[in-house]
C-alpha cells in the first residue's frame, strides 16, 4: 500500500490565523505578496526566522505584538493629509450636504485620528450652520486611544494652515490638541471595517482614503459595497487619491469629483 501524500503545511496561512486569535487583526484579508514580505522580514529582524516560532512568541509577549501591528497596520497620517482633497470637500461636497440640518460623516479607518478632526474642522468653515458629527472607526485599540486624547506633533500639522490650525487647535509644547469644538462633534470606536455590517443609510459622508488599496480586490470590493449600503441617498464617499470603486454602478455610486462618488 503506498503511502498517504503529503500535505504541505503553509506558514504563512497558519500565522495569519494566529494572529488573529491573538489581537483579531485579520493579516489574511489584505495583498498577500506585500504583506508576507513585509512580515518575514521583521520576523528574521527580530530574531525568529520561522513564522511559526514568532507566532509562539507573539502569544506570550504582548510589546512584541504591538511591535509587529506597528509595522503591518497602516497608520500613516496626518491633519489636512492630501490638501486638494480637503478643498473639495470644505467647497462642492460640505456645501451640497447642506440642505438637511445635520451631516452625519464617517471616518473609516481613521488612524490616530488626524482625518476625523481635521473633517470636524473643514465642516465647521464650510457649512458652521449645520451641526456635524463625525465617527472616526480603526482596528487597532491603541490608535482609537491616541484619537480620543486628539494630540498631534508638529509633523502631523505640516500641511495643516496656519489660520485652521490656530481657529480650532490648540498649541502644546511638542504640537496641537484639538480643542473644544472639534472634541464636542467628534468620536472614536475601534472597528474592524471588513467584519463591520453598519447600518443603511446611516451617514452623508463616508471618507474611506488609503485603506482599500492595501486588500486584495475581493475584500477591497465587499467594503466598498458596504460603504455605499451605508451611506443615505445623495450622500458621499471619498476614497484616496490612489484608489477606485471598481464598478460604482452596480452599488448604486457615480462619480462626481475626483477620488469622489455620490450614492444614487
Amino acid at each position: 500500500m503506498s503511502a498517504a501524500p503529503i500535505t504541505a503545511v503553509d506558514d504563512y496561512v497558519e500565522f495569519c490565523a494566529g494572529v488573529r486569535g491573538l489581537c483579531e487583526v485579520d493579516l489574511s484579508q489584505y495583498k498577500r505578496t506585500q504583506m508576507e514580505r513585509r512580515i518575514r522580514s521583521f520576523a528574521v529582524r527580530r530574531g525568529a526566522p520561522r513564522l511559526a516560532d514568532y507566532l509562539r512568541r507573539l502569544a506570550t509577549d504582548v510589546e512584541e505584538l504591538d511591535r509587529l501591528l506597528d509595522r503591518v497596520t497602516i497608520n500613516v497620517s496626518q491633519l489636512w493629509r492630501n490638501p486638494a482633497q480637503w478643498t473639495l470637500l470644505q467647497h462642492d461636497v460640505l456645501p451640497a450636504l447642506a440642505q438637511t440640518e445635520r451631516i452625519r460623516a464617517w471616518s473609516a479607518g481613521s488612524s490616530y485620528g488626524a482625518e476625523a478632526y481635521t473633517l470636524a474642522a473643514v465642516a465647521r468653515a464650510a457649512v458652521p450652520t449645520v451641526t456635524t458629527t463625525v465617527l472616526g472607526t480603526d482596528i487597532d485599540r491603541r490608535m482609537v486611544a491616541l484619537a480620543q486624547v486628539g494630540e498631534f506633533s508638529d509633523n502631523d500639522a505640516r500641511d495643516a494652515p496656519p489660520d485652521a490650525l490656530e481657529r480650532w487647535f490648540v498649541r502644546t509644547a511638542t504640537g496641537w490638541r484639538a480643542g473644544e469644538e472639534l472634541r464636542a462633534v467628534t468620536s472614536f470606536e475601534r472597528a474592524d471595517l471588513l467584519r463591520l455590517t453598519p447600518r443603511p443609510h446611516a451617514y452623508d459622508l463616508i471618507l474611506c482614503r488609503n485603506t482599500a488599496i492595501y486588500f486584495n480586490e475581493d475584500v477591497r470590493d465587499k467594503l466598498h459595497t458596504a460603504l455605499a449600503e451605508a451611506l443615505r441617498p445623495g450622500g458621499y464617499l471619498l476614497v484616496g487619491s490612489t484608489e477606485r470603486v471598481a464598478d460604482p454602478t452596480t452599488i448604486d455610486l457615480s462619480p462626481v469629483l475626483p477620488f469622489t462618488y455620490r450614492k444614487s
